[in-house]
């Protein structure tokens, strides 16, 4: 599969650099944001489309409180989406300097109007977010379009999981890339349960990747040696900046360790291979191989005395041995001589 022109499976793992609403509200920001992603090693940078009356309500009772520990506690939904969202005047500019620099740019859309807006811009991919993955409707609008999809499982049982899949799938899409997430911000290690990355390719058929929400970097390093091939982390520029999602997103400096570490995650798996590169070869003259370790004479039998498996790995297998003892030499031979078999008789 592949993410624009990005071979998920020859190009290592895709980086997302998810912008959200770090931003905070300056279209500069949000271009320098652009900017330093390209040149800390982000592959992709991801917008989030919606606006607050596309999400909620504009109420205050109760239910539209946020509450139970969040970072957002004691705000409204509709506060909170107002002072995060991307306002769609930018996307233009944005997609379009995105494209001017060289990164890939695509957005998360909340409803099928947003979808309809990303549509001109003829974004390489959609991503589904977390809590959206109930929402049927826009599941199945987005894979639609025929990008590949990209859908975090963050709250959604199995069977959401497998009806999202099946949808995507019913209208000629199958693209699907599931990651695993935890929907808590920021998510505590114990939960991130990164053992179902793997599970989910095998379960669904699908790509898996990871959407992280955890603190650091040690995530995304588990994640890539459990073959994830996506991995999304929320990205600021600088955390003094503020907002909404700055105290579990990544500063230019923590991004670019992931991003290393990721890549050199990826150096160290490498691939499945028993044979012996120019290098494993020159390595193998430290290996032990039959020497002998005493002046022989010519007719002189070998013995486990006067031949002996040693470094270097220049003589005979020392697999060898029990068919040398007992033999003799074919002419005289000095100590430190590789032995090979036209010394034997």
């Amino acid at each position: 599969m592949k993410i624009g022109s990005h071979d998920l499976e020859k190009d290592g793992v895709y980086i997302v650099a998810e912008l959200s609403a770090n931003h905070n509200g300056s279209l500069e920001i949000a271009k320098e944001s652009i900017k330093v992603a390209k040149e800390i090693g982000a592959n992709a940078v991801k917008l989030q489309t919606y606006t607050p009356d596309s999400l909620t309500l504009n109420c205050n009772k109760e239910d539209f409180i946020i509450k139970g520990g969040t970072l957002w506690d004691g705000k409204t939904l509709y506060q909170l989406y107002k002072e995060a969202m991307t306002p769609w005047e930018w996307h233009e500019e944005l997609f379009n300097y995105a494209k001017e620099i060289g990164i890939d740019i695509f957005s998360t859309p909340f409803d099928k109007t947003a979808v309809d807006f990303l549509e001109q811009f003829n974004p390489i991919a959609y991503k589904i977010a977390s809590f959206e993955i109930t929402d049927y409707e826009l599941v199945r609008y987005t894979a639609s379009k025929g990008k590949p999809i990209i859908i975090s499982t963050g709250i959604a049982t199995i069977e959401e999981i497998q009806d999202v899949v099946e949808i995507c799938r019913s209208v000629g899409n199958n693209d699907i890339i599931l990651l695993k997430c935890t929907s808590a911000y920021p998510a505590p290690l114990e939960d991130a349960n990164l053992a179902m990355i793997p599970n989910l390719a095998q379960t669904f058929g699908v790509v898996a990747g990871f959407s992280d929400h955890t603190l650091g970097t040690t995530a995304p390093i588990v994640a890539t040696t459990l073959g994830a091939k996506v991995i999304e982390k929320h990205f600021i520029l600088d955390k003094s900046l503020g907002g909404p999602d700055a105290a579990f997103s990544l500063d230019k400096e923590e991004f670019a360790q992931m991003v290393k570490a990721v890549r050199d995650t990826e150096k160290l798996i490498g691939k499945i291979d028993y044979s012996l590169n120019e290098k494993r070869k020159k390595s193998r003259q430290f290996a032990r191989s039959l020497y002998v370790a005493k002046d022989i004479k010519k007719g002189e039998i070998f013995t486990k005395e006067n031949v002996r498996s040693v470094r270097p790995g220049y003589g005979l297998h020392p697999k060898y041995l029990p068919q040398v003892l007992g033999r003799k030499a074919r002419k005289d031979i000095e100590k430190g001589t590789p032995l090979s078999f036209d010394l034997i008789d």
